[in-house]
């Protein structure tokens, strides 16, 4: 998937001057290329042909090879117009030269051609937010992103997350039907983006090559583990394309300046936060894999891939520091029940991606007032810029978040209680006594930000009221484990987790 949308005061609020996004645009930081090794076939043209203005069209091979699809070049200059839209025939050229290009790039071959479609903003937006989600899916969603603090309990987070992808999202690829969809800004003309087209064209070589459909993805954390190659290769891949296309190629790639301006704004930066790790850390987790041995080591991570963003934030953890294993106990009394949901983990679990992006929220709503995590930290600017680096423009690491070893959440729900209100049970794990004391000294500086005081005659406990986040919450620190409790009122903490807000 690629994200294009034009966020950089979103994302950068305070800091003057940033005019991009991360996987906003184009440019790209030259310090970051990486020279892909030419194919064995000599039949296959060099970049140095590709000096000239227009590329004279070698002949095609006798068989299929490395840069050449469906009788095009992946330097072949095209008699293409992109200012008028595509027609069947241009749309073909084009998407043949990008699948070569990204061949080549990549040092894979295509195994079939995909089905591409063009749809604009609009019709992405309608079809976003008439997707469905079942009850108890939304009971569980609205849980998680209440309790990091983004979306209060009242809001349905389902709908904000689809908000966010309709503003955000410039085209995907769908292993189930094994078709491509590009988001264009042109509403009247829909116009392909070649960049965003070849991140789409990757994921379906990846799925040929790799079955992507193989990876667990049931949680959150495990989604983003497993983008860190998955998101982190394809915009590698997308971030060398793009090079190629302002030097080898002299530029001659479709990117159509659609005149729309943004795409709009994120319904709540929160989530988009969480989701986006894997493409700003992976990209650099692949790139670090791919200069020690070659793509042949990136091919390997499909077979190995991360276990958690941890390993992806911190690449020297990779294949050395599995997350810990463990289960949340029920302790529940008084018509508090856990919440199952079919087919899916009786828990959620966000990683040291989602932890981080906890802390950092609070930046966000504040207008730069309040920096749980300094945005100095954050903010990967380009050298003697403000501006954000086009490549791992964000770093998800923080003295609070580092260390995690494991977190599962919990939901809980009563019959009694009101609508949309539950419990939960935040379990996390940290490598020392030392990480876990770091991490809740970050979570009360949460609490503090979000007008939480602490109850009399508590231990441990706090209450907020008067906003989204209104709830008692009890936060148990034992050695290197953390147990953070939620509940209505302090009075339910011990129904939620029995011990739970003990007297003093």
């Amino acid at each position: 998937m690629r994200t294009t949308i034009a966020i950089a005061v979103a994302l950068m609020l305070v800091v003057a001057g940033c005019s991009q996004a991360p996987g906003a645009g184009t440019t790209t930081d030259t310090a970051d290329e990486t020279t892909v090794p030419p194919t064995a076939d000599t039949a296959t043209p060099s970049d140095e042909t590709t000096t000239e203005s227009q590329v004279v069209k070698p002949d095609d091979p006798e068989t299929d090879v490395l840069g050449w699809e469906a009788g095009y070049w992946y330097n072949e200059t095209l008699d293409v117009n992109p200012d008028d839209g595509l027609n069947e025939t241009e749309l073909d050229q084009t998407v043949a030269r990008a699948m070569a290009r990204v061949e080549r790039v990549r040092q894979l071959e295509f195994e079939e051609r995909v089905p591409v479609e063009i749809v604009t903003r609009d019709e992405f937006r309608s079809d976003q937010s008439n997707r469905s989600t079942p009850d108890d899916r939304r009971l569980f969603d609205n849980a998680k992103y209440e309790s990091l603090f983004m979306i209060g309990e009242s809001t349905d987070s389902i709908a904000v997350q689809n908000r966010n992808s309709g503003s955000s999202v410039g085209g995907y690829y769908s292993p189930s039907k094994e078709e491509i969809v590009v988001v264009s800004e042109n509403t009247s003309t829909p116009k392909l983006d070649e960049i965003t087209l070849s991140q789409e064209l990757f994921h379906a070589l990846q799925d040929q090559h790799f079955n992507l459909s193989k990876f667990d993805q049931s949680t959150r954390e495990l989604h983003n583990a497993k983008d860190g190659v998955i998101e982190g290769d394809g915009n590698y891949v997308d971030h060398l394309y793009s090079k190629r296309c302002e030097n080898q190629w002299n530029g001659d790639c479709l990117t159509p300046d659609d005149g729309s301006g943004s795409s709009g704004g994120l319904a709540n930066i929160g989530p988009y936060l969480i989701k986006f790790q894997p493409y700003s850390d992976g990209p650099a987790f692949v790139r670090g894999v791919q200069k020690r041995g070659g793509w042949d080591a990136v091919n390997a991570l499909y077979e190995n891939p991360p276990a958690s963003t941890e390993q992806v934030i911190h690449p020297e953890k990779y294949g050395t520091d599995t997350p810990a294993e463990f289960d949340i106990e029920d302790r529940t009394t008084n018509g508090w029940e856990r919440l199952e949901l079919q087919g899916r983990p009786n828990y959620g679990s966000v990683g040291e991606a989602g932890i981080f992006a906890m802390l950092m929220y609070p930046y966000y709503p504040s207008q730069g007032q309040t920096q749980v995590v300094p945005a100095r930290q954050f903010f990967n600017l380009k050298q003697g810029t403000d501006q954000l680096r086009s490549f791992d423009p964000l770093n998800y690491n923080s003295t609070y978040s580092t260390g995690w070893d494991g977190d599962k959440l919990a939901v809980y729900t009563n019959d009694a209680a009101r609508t949309n209100e539950t419990g939960y049970v935040w379990k996390t794990v940290w490598d020392s006594n030392q990480d876990a004391a770091e991490f809740v000294e970050g979570y009360r500086k949460v609490l503090e930000y979000n007008d939480a005081k602490q109850v009399d005659n508590r231990a441990d406990t706090w209450r907020i009221e008067g906003n989204g986040f209104a709830d008692a919450f009890y936060v148990q620190k034992q050695g290197d484990t953390v147990v953070i409790v939620n509940a209505p009122t302090v009075s339910d903490l011990p129904d939620v987790r029995r011990g739970a807000a003990p007297v003093q």
